[in-house]
């Protein structure tokens, strides 16, 4: 179901598009793990993400990317 993260933290290994990324995922680019701080809307359903290291990113409506997603309490 979930992996533990180094942290110990529950985490999921997903694939997500502009209508699923959620403020908080994280995402591999280039070597670096970024997570997600803020998404915004553009045109035609894609999305602009914000990363906590001030970085943008700009994902069409039909990319798919791979994401890790902190697994949340019940």
């Amino acid at each position: 179901m979930g992996e533990r993260a180094p942290g110990g933290a529950l985490v999921s290994n997903i694939e997500v598009t502009s209508a699923t990324v959620q403020r908080g995922d994280i995402i591999q680019l280039g070597g670096r793990a970024c997570r997600v701080r803020d998404l915004f809307r553009l045109p035609q359903g894609a999305k602009q993400l914000l990363f906590e290291s001030g970085e943008l990113l700009a994902i069409h409506a039909r990319t798919r990317l791979i994401v890790v997603r902190p697994l949340r309490r019940r």
